[in-house]
């Protein structure tokens, strides 16, 4: 269903050529992760299949501004994020509402929820029709507030503190004309908390690429990794947020006879903890890779992709896996129930090391090549074309016409007639 917007306000339909913005705290040019992906994937989409111009502003080492046509590159200068080497924390706004006002773009979209959405926010009352998306990728108050403070201060007063950050994002992306998530469960989440403008957005990944057929029977001796077993795979941030030390205990807990070696692709604070800790075990750290080519060779050329991350929103990196011919040996938590359905591989407790290696040793034992070709099949439902398409074709016009809206009256008065137009169906 979209809002009447009376005529008014811009329309994406008509494709006449808009500004659009990304704006995020979560990037980095070497720590990988999702965010990254989905922001270089909707470049290449942008340039390739709209007239639209996409202005991407992020943290940098110094202010930077790169403008290559349509695509206009700004990073901001700011700060390392303590014990998160990779990453920087943008607190000078002042520069990021310049950039907005400079190139004034018809929808700014927030990837993150720490200090940019308000910038947003407050770009939009001084340009009133700016129309905000919101990508709620993380349910942030439970997979981060909590846990961190639970873990810091115990059960009772980590719940406080996840209580104050749901308050937080209720007053926060109620401001946004639309928000999505990456699953129903967490858009039932934001239901809860009368954030209602909301669509899902499945992700994608680039099945063109990642593949079986990129498959290199010398990958694994490249690597000097003895064995004939099984070669496992995880590709992430090594951290205790991806829980990636679960998979080196799990690997200890394999029997020597399995023969299995073990390949850790990516950067973090635990890499050198985990290197030291896995000195005298076939496991290979081979650093965060920015070669995509290499990424498809290595996913292609393992046997079995392992993953303890109990808190997945999407999980790209599952998908690139399963395009790639493999099934996931994981955890019964998060979107990671999603993506792995039954005959795609096994799931387990979370932080539950032997049960995670038993799961190993049963996939590998009932054939983990057919089972990787189910996998393969599965994933070919997930492209960046069709993400994208939603994006554009649904969500989008879905908060242009609430912006047109709410530029005429007041954001009341426009969810006032969401709400009406919703009850008519």
């Amino acid at each position: 269903m979209l809002l009447d917007t009376g005529g008014a306000g811009p329309q994406l339909g008509t494709q006449a050529p808009m500004v659009l913005c990304d704006l995020t705290q979560s990037w980095s040019p070497t720590g990988g992760g999702g965010v990254g992906t989905y922001m270089m994937a909707k470049r290449d989409y942008v340039l390739a299949h709209t007239p639209h111009t996409l202005l991407q502003i992020v943290p940098g080492p110094a202010d930077k501004l790169v403008v290559n046509g349509r695509h206009i590159w700004a990073e901001v200068g700011a700060n390392p994020v303590r014990n998160s080497p990779h990453y920087r924390f943008i607190l000078r706004t002042g520069v990021v509402r310049e950039l907005l006002a400079r190139y004034r773009p018809a929808i700014v979209e927030s990837l993150c929820p720490w200090v940019l959405p308000w910038t947003a926010i407050h770009h939009r009352r001084a340009f009133r029709e700016t129309a905000l998306v919101a990508g709620y990728s993380t349910d942030f108050p439970n997979a981060h507030v909590f846990r961190v403070a639970q873990k810091l201060f115990g059960t009772t007063i980590g719940r406080g503190f996840q209580w104050l950050s749901y308050g937080y994002a209720e007053v926060t992306y109620r401001e946004f004309d639309w928000v999505y998530t990456l699953s129903e469960d967490i858009r039932a989440v934001l239901a809860r908390r009368k954030i209602l403008r909301t669509s899902v957005l499945p992700l994608g990944a680039d099945i063109s690429q990642f593949h079986p057929a990129r498959r290199d029977p010398g990958y694994r001796a490249e690597l000097g990794l003895p064995g004939d077993g099984p070669l496992l795979i995880y590709a992430g941030r090594l951290d205790n947020e991806k829980r990636a030390q679960t998979v080196i205990d799990m690997f200890r807990h394999l029997p020597p006879a399995l023969g299995a070696a073990l390949v850790l692709i990516g950067d973090g604070q635990r890499r050198p903890d985990m290197m030291a800790a896995a000195a005298d075990l076939p496991i290979a750290f081979p650093g965060f890779i920015t070669d995509r080519a290499q990424i498809v060779r290595a996913l292609a050329s393992a046997d079995i992709y392992v993953s303890g991350m109990a808190d997945e929103t999407f999980g790209i990196s599952i998908v690139e896996a399963q395009a790639s011919g493999l099934p996931v040996v994981g955890v019964a938590s998060g979107a990671m129930i999603d993506r792995v359905p039954e005959g795609l591989g096994l799931l387990g407790p979370v932080d539950d090391a032997v049960a995670m290696a038993r799961n190993v040793e049963r996939v590998w034992a009932s054939g983990a090549r057919t089972m990787g070709a189910a996998a393969h099949v599965h994933a070919q439902q997930f492209s960046w074309d069709s993400s994208f398409e939603r994006l554009f074709g649904e969500i989008y016009p879905q908060a242009l016409a609430h912006a047109a809206l709410r530029a005429r009256t007041s954001r009341r008065a426009a969810d006032r007639a969401y709400a009406a137009a919703l009850a008519a169906g």
